[in-house]
């Protein structure tokens, strides 16, 4: 998986990822990368003082962790600037080709052996003394853990963006998020009614819809997450739809491709006609609307020199604690329960995968490690040293 800071349309091959490594610096590109959307959000929020402000001391918090994981950098440890945090496995949707559904990393059930609140805000402390800068809450649904989310806003060097259906907004949450401007919230959309109903439920465009204009009548920054299919590329491609998200507030956009965790999944998944026009479209629309900021998941590879998963530039702690290369590829083979962030990092299932050539293989989806699941499973099944 990889982050995409700068659009390119073209698909990358092993050969070409190679040749990038041999001299690619990835501190480097990673802290352009953070020092770009950082700029790209002050620039998006000048007409809003109060949101400037603290984007502008977040600028000063954020140098500040690059000099952090330069430092390690030199000494010969690498830090990524992101985190995914699914902190829990609850979620009162079951949408259409859902990959934490599929992958049992969310359920029906009540949840069992979760991390606490507390966990969470010492795993929030390690990332904030390593130099991480982004703490992506996700879940299920995150914002059925409010208590996390509290515990979240108090990081105020820190910016959380909480990936939600938007179902749980209420005058409490637009409160907090009033209150600490380091939590935004980032709720996922499809396009229109008609394909977000579809996929998410009847009624839940409006919900959303509703929420975007409360949180701009508050003044408060919000974004969108657009799960990118076959089915709706075009659309959520258009200027009607970003027209749409501009004009009701929206700051951020983030395109996601949608990767196939079953057979009957597979044709959700968008192929390179899809993703070369994606790439070329965000590529324009930074240039040509920088009201909002706009980010892909996977993204291009070719730029950041291969997969940025398993602590590259990100990684993944489930719900239980488990450290994982990335939501699509849930295989664990420690958890931060038992051990520190920075031990997480240097699990041997990601330092194998970050010494292997495993994230520069080519692949035909989104995520390589979920297309080469069985090669990770071979990592993660040798003995440990």
């Amino acid at each position: 998986m990889s982050l995409s800071l700068q659009g390119s349309p073209k698909r990358p091959r092993q050969k070409e990822l190679i040749a990038v490594t041999e001299s690619f610096d990835l501190q480097n590109y990673l802290i352009k990368g953070v020092e770009g959307v950082v700029s790209e959000a002050i620039r998006a929020t000048l007409k809003d003082p109060k949101e400037s402000a603290f984007m502008l001391r977040f600028a000063r918090a954020s140098r500040s962790a690059s000099k952090k994981r330069r430092i390690a950098e030199d000494r010969g440890e690498h830090i990524p600037p992101f985190l995914i945090a699914s902190i829990t496995s609850s979620c009162n949707l079951h949408c259409a080709g859902c990959y934490s559904r599929c992958n049992n990393a969310t359920v029906d059930a009540e949840p069992v052996k979760q991390l606490t609140g507390q966990e969470w805000l010492r795993i929030f402390d390690e990332a904030d003394e390593l130099g991480i800068s982004f703490i992506l809450l996700a879940g299920g649904e995150p914002m059925l853990r409010r208590d996390i989310i509290e515990a979240a806003g108090k990081k105020q060097d820190l910016l959380f963006p909480i990936f939600t259906n938007g179902t749980f907004m209420n005058e409490n949450y637009f409160r907090l998020f009033d209150k600490c401007r380091n939590l935004i919230p980032i709720m996922s959309i499809e396009g229109g009614r008609e394909i977000t109903d579809r996929r998410r439920g009847e009624g839940i465009y409006d919900k959303v819809d509703a929420n975007m204009d409360q949180l701009k009548s508050r003044g408060l920054i919000f974004g969108a997450s657009v799960t990118v299919t076959s089915q709706n590329c075009a659309e959520v491609c258009s200027e009607e739809f970003l027209d749409r998200l501009s004009g009701k507030g929206c700051k951020a956009v983030i395109f996601v491709e949608y990767v196939p965790v079953t057979e009957e999944s597979r044709d959700l998944a968008p192929g390179e006609p899809e993703r070369a026009h994606l790439m070329q479209r965000i590529a324009q629309l930074r240039q040509e609307r920088p009201e909002m900021v706009y980010i892909a998941f996977p993204g291009d590879e070719k730029s950041s020199g291969g997969c940025v998963a398993a602590g590259r530039g990100f990684f993944h702690i489930n719900s239980h604690g488990g450290a994982e290369p990335c939501p699509f590829s849930p295989y664990s083979d420690i958890n931060v329960r038992d051990t520190s962030l920075r031990e997480a990092i240097r699990s041997p299932l990601f330092t194998a995968l970050r010494s292997g050539d495993l994230l520069l293989d080519d692949h035909e989806g989104g995520c390589v490690l979920y297309e080469k699941r069985e090669l990770v499973e071979a990592l993660l099944a040798q003995p440990k040293s």
